[in-house]
């Protein structure tokens, strides 16, 4: 378990690894609307360990409202995180994100199933996210499933399903377009999925 100031630092140190505009790590600090919403995130998820889900709220609506940024306090969030750009972005009170993940902007980590059979409201509503995954701008993942590790999913996809470790899906619903035994993690690939790469669809 690293120090949440450790952290902090990792989330700096993956916008340097992946934001080519970015050229210095006070840049980083001083322009990265993404960047300060994770710190302001971070602040409020202590609050919010601590009973305090006011204070919580509160500093988690300052950075929507400073970052156009929607990070609910509840939500668990790994090291080396990274929203590029960063606008319209909306992560669920039950989210769980994993370690050196890449959000771009207008994605939804949302919840679909409120309430069970019963009517009794159920606990864990939203996506559980996998280290070392990249989801491109517009995606949106909705409901309480798991994405594995060194996913790729492509700009726009809707994703409600599963999705198996070393793949890269794409469109709505989303589906499967590579699966690999394994994705060497240093593979980086904006939004997504590179269009040069993508296979040609089946008549």
């Amino acid at each position: 378990m690293i120090s949440k100031y450790k952290t902090i630092l990792k989330d700096i140190d993956a916008i340097m690894q992946r934001d080519p505009a970015t050229r210095t790590k006070i840049e980083a600090i001083l322009c990265s609307s993404g960047l300060h919403a994770i710190v302001i995130y971070r602040l409020a998820h202590y609050f919010w360990n601590h009973n305090l889900f006011l204070i919580a709220r509160i500093i988690s609506q300052t950075a929507r409202f400073l970052t156009g940024i929607e990070i609910h306090p509840g939500a668990q969030i790994g090291y080396g995180f990274m929203i590029d750009h960063g606008m319209g972005v909306v992560i669920g009170e039950t989210a769980k994100i994993g370690n050196n993940v890449t959000l771009y902007h207008d994605v939804t980590l949302g919840g679909r199933k409120l309430f069970d059979a019963k009517g009794k409201k159920i606990a864990k509503r939203h996506p559980t996210i996998g280290n070392n995954v990249t989801i491109g701008s517009g995606a949106q993942i909705l409901g309480p499933i798991n994405i594995g590790n060194n996913v790729k999913i492509g700009s726009n996809a809707i994703v409600i399903k599963d999705i198996p470790a070393n793949c890269t899906v794409v469109n709505e619903p989303a589906y499967i377009v590579v699966k690999k035994s394994s994705m060497p993690q240093e593979t980086f690939c904006s939004y997504g999925i590179e269009p040069e790469k993508m296979p040609k669809k089946k008549q």
